[in-house]
């Protein structure tokens, strides 16, 4: 890990710093600072954008995520020119969608629709807003019989697509997609990890089992981490649900903490011992979220325990070379912290993420890589814009496309 993260700078948390108040309000001038800042990438962004594939649609690298971004801003800073630039990189993205229709939330067109649906319902575009619902509704099927193959993770898979609807769901309210839908894609998402888990022959160590390209990935993009946690997102669950958590997910998880190095990071996929990796796509960064999930679903205090050693590997080795990214960087790295504060509501996440931001506020100065997508969501400085404007308001913060 030490290889691949820069030093962190800054002292911990001590209970004098004067940030926030007690309600994670920021100080007035720490949330000037970030306000200005946000104003200053996004000019830096907008001219970088001029050169980005006009054909990218994804909310992951593509116009799709700047939509998302300006959406974001929107409702944070309440300023409808935030709105009408949504609408204008979404209306791009709905003219280049994927030709292999891929369908998940950030590498597909599931992303460019489920955006769209809301930009355009925020605009009172009701009409527009239902047809992509209908459009996005008319890849149901095909992701819960997993034709062509169709893996079940996040970035490619059945719960990519998922995650589009439960935003819609979260977004423009819950009867705007049917809870049967949801429900039909995590049996299906079941079904195929007890298949796995029987071809493996390790239904004794773990009932469910996934895997992406013949590897059983463990973090949030591609593995086990971001399976369990949408699974255990379902709303409202009957005894029935519970019943079956309890059953599958819950030992699922269980072996899922099992793989966890002395550090307290994660394996990218199992059987690979090297300690290498603190992002959210793989590494304690992305792991986290399915342990408070599992802690609230369960009640298990262990889990909570192992969320906030998390938090300790993301303070000491997630300032990454890599930059200042969602995906693989520090920004979304950060949401580490504050997924832990709206946990524990113990400022020293808060603290942590501030510290975090006051880092990304020095935007290129740390000799950081260049991503191949620099202004981009997931890989660039859109993703940093959307992490300090989301702390503005820490108690609201979710990863963006991801958390729930």
């Amino acid at each position: 890990m030490e290889q691949r993260a820069l030093k962190n700078p800054y002292a911990d948390y001590d209970g004098t710093q004067a940030l926030f108040d007690s309600q994670g309000q920021m100080c007035a001038e720490f949330a000037q600072r970030l306000s200005t800042k946000v104003s200053e990438l996004l000019l830096i962004m907008e001219k970088g954008l001029k050169a980005a594939d006009p054909r990218d649609c994804t909310t992951y690298t593509g116009w799709a995520g700047i939509a998302l971004l300006y959406l974001h801003l929107h409702n944070v800073f309440k300023d409808a020119s935030f709105l009408q630039r949504a609408e204008e990189h979404v209306s791009r993205s709905l003219k280049c969608l994927t030709r292999r229709h891929d369908v998940t939330f950030l590498c597909g067109d599931a992303g460019p629709l489920a955006v769209a649906a809301v930009v355009f319902h925020r605009l009172q575009k009701q009409q527009q807003s239902e047809e992509c619902i209908s459009r996005l509704l008319q890849y149901h099927q095909t992701v819960v019989e997993g034709s062509g193959g169709l893996p079940d993770e996040m970035l490619y898979g059945r719960m990519g697509y998922m995650s589009a609807l439960v935003f819609i769901r979260q977004q423009l309210g819950e009867d705007r997609i049917p809870l049967q839908y949801i429900q039909q894609i995590s049996e299906a998402v079941l079904a195929s990890g007890e298949h796995h888990s029987r071809k493996c022959h390790i239904q004794n160590q773990s009932p469910l089992m996934y895997q992406w390209y013949q590897e059983q990935y463990v973090g949030a993009a591609h593995g086990l981490a971001g399976i369990y946690y949408f699974l255990m997102q379902v709303e409202t669950p009957t005894f029935s649900y519970f019943s079956v958590w309890q059953r599958l997910v819950r030992p699922s998880v269980d072996h899922v903490c099992r793989l966890k190095f002395p550090s307290g990071n994660y394996p990218p996929c199992i059987g690979d011992d090297r300690d290498l990796l603190v992002h959210w796509c793989h590494g304690s960064p992305g792991v986290v979220y399915m342990l408070l999930q599992a802690h609230k679903t369960f009640g298990v205090a262990q889990y909570l325990a192992d969320a906030l050693q998390c938090g300790e590997v993301v303070w000491r080795f997630g300032l990454l070379k890599k930059g200042y990214g969602l995906c693989h960087g520090a920004a979304g790295n950060a949401y580490t912290f504050l997924a832990l504060y709206r946990e524990t509501q113990e400022p020293k996440h808060l603290y942590r993420a501030c510290m975090f931001a006051d880092w990304c506020m020095a935007y290129g100065t740390h000799g950081c890589r260049t991503p191949d997508t620099p202004f981009s969501l997931f890989e660039g400085m859109a993703g940093t814009i959307y992490f300090l404007a989301d702390l503005l308001q820490p108690n609201k913060a979710r990863f963006p496309a991801f958390e729930v």
